[in-house]
């Protein structure tokens, strides 16, 4: 029973993990129908960091929730990142511009990867400071629903882990974002609190394995 219960916490914390690194970047997407590749180019180059919190819920094909939580996510172009989990366990996802390492504390794991393995062709990648957008993805604006201007995102990829994304913007501010997987899967991000270049410290985006905890390298 104990090994049972270890293996669905994993899973529910592994679902954290790969939402975060899908939302990471796409985060950083509002102006992509603003004024087409150069005003997401004028984007990149005028909001090279922020910071927002948020909180996310998770529901299955029937519409059931099945998962909430909430945290603080910041970015710091190029290619580094903090998801900070805090509801219902914490967790930690930072990109540190060449590893992505993602800390459970309750299970005392680290998993580490090389960046450009785990972003590939993601939207991700965009965080990394990718500009080829239409390259990678399908845009598609949606209109105006909700009090929301909405965009939808498709992956050229194949293999994406995710079908499409949509997100709802306001005055220029990602607001909330709908991620859809291949199994009928739907997670609502609702962003609050956005603050556009903020001062980071130098080793905002550095992480250390605490000691005593495992170290998976994948």
């Amino acid at each position: 029973m104990q090994h049972a219960a270890r293996n669905v916490a994993i899973s529910a914390r592994i679902t954290l993990s790969l939402f975060a690194l899908l939302l990471a970047c796409v985060f950083t997407a509002p102006t992509l129908y603003a004024g087409g590749i150069e005003e997401l180019q004028a984007f990149i180059k005028q909001t090279r960091s922020a910071r927002a919190t948020f909180t996310q819920t998770v529901v299955d094909a029937q519409g059931v929730n099945i998962q909430d939580s909430s945290g603080v996510v910041e970015f710091s172009r190029p290619g580094r990142f903090r998801w900070h989990y805090l509801e219902p366990f914490e967790q930690l996802v930072i990109g540190d511009g060449t590893n992505l390492w993602v800390y459970d504390k309750d299970l005392a794991q680290v998993t580490t990867r090389k960046l450009g393995r785990a972003l590939g062709s993601s939207p991700a990648a965009l965080l990394a400071g990718s500009d080829d957008v239409e390259r990678y993805f399908s845009l598609e604006s949606m209109g105006r629903q909700g009090g929301y201007e909405w965009l939808e995102v498709i992956p050229k990829d194949e293999d994406s882990l995710f079908e499409k994304v949509r997100m709802g913007f306001s005055s220029s501010t990602l607001q909330v974002m709908e991620l859809y997987d291949h199994f009928g899967q739907k997670t609502v991000i609702l962003f609050s609190d956005f603050k556009r270049n903020p001062k980071f410290a130098p080793d905002a985006f550095s992480f250390t394995p605490p000691p005593g905890v495992d170290v998976v390298t994948d």
